[in-house]
């Protein structure tokens, strides 16, 4: 069985529809739940759902590499084979994705290679493109640079601002990540393009 563990920063949305489709015929199992964030909203909802939780504050370490190195050892611990970062507000250094090579995904609010980092949407609609979307990718040291995993598209609507795209997107998003990590964990890496 694989064990995966989601790392998040906040309420923790796409983290759920992860763990709910955990279901017993499927080739993973949630092993953790951690946050570097104390009281981030998803944490609670991890425990509602049976999910192991933790906590450790970025904040709390002199330095990246010293978080990271206690980021890994926690994972270890929990017996994470692959990590699904679902809201995780820190960027990684090379030294943590190298170390978990092949072995992370994030889903990003654009459809990439279009719109990395921030503000996706109201780059989107700035630009007048008729579509929007996400894209989960396999993390790399460069920024939403890494392989595309799976992609969903949505349309951009007359009179859309960021907030409603990004309700829309995140809807797609819930459809995508699990679909992913079925497909990944299962060892099929072939990337996958919904509607």
């Amino acid at each position: 069985m694989i064990g995966v563990a989601i790392l998040i920063s906040g309420g923790g949305s796409n983290m759920v529809e992860l763990v709910r489709s955990m279901t017993s015929d499927h080739p993973a199992r949630p092993v953790l739940v951690l946050s570097n964030v104390f009281g981030a909203g998803g944490l609670e909802r991890a425990r509602a759902l049976g999910v192991p939780t933790s906590v450790m504050e970025h904040s709390a370490f002199p330095n990246r590499p010293a978080f990271e190195a206690a980021l890994t050892s926690a994972l270890e611990t929990a017996g994470a084979d692959l990590i699904c970062l679902a809201g995780f507000m820190r960027v990684l250094t090379s030294g943590f994705t190298e170390r978990w090579a092949g072995q992370i995904m994030n889903i990003h609010p654009s459809l990439l290679p279009k719109y990395p980092g921030l503000r996706t949407h109201a780059r989107a609609i700035a630009a007048g493109d008729a579509e929007a979307g996400c894209t989960v990718h396999e993390v790399t040291a460069d920024l939403d640079a890494g392989p595309i995993l799976g992609q969903a598209r949505v349309p951009v609507t007359n009179g859309d601002t960021p907030q409603t795209l990004a309700a829309r997107v995140l809807k797609a998003e819930h459809r995508l990540y699990p679909q992913v990590l079925r497909r990944v964990a299962g060892g099929d890496r072939t990337p996958l393009y919904l509607g």
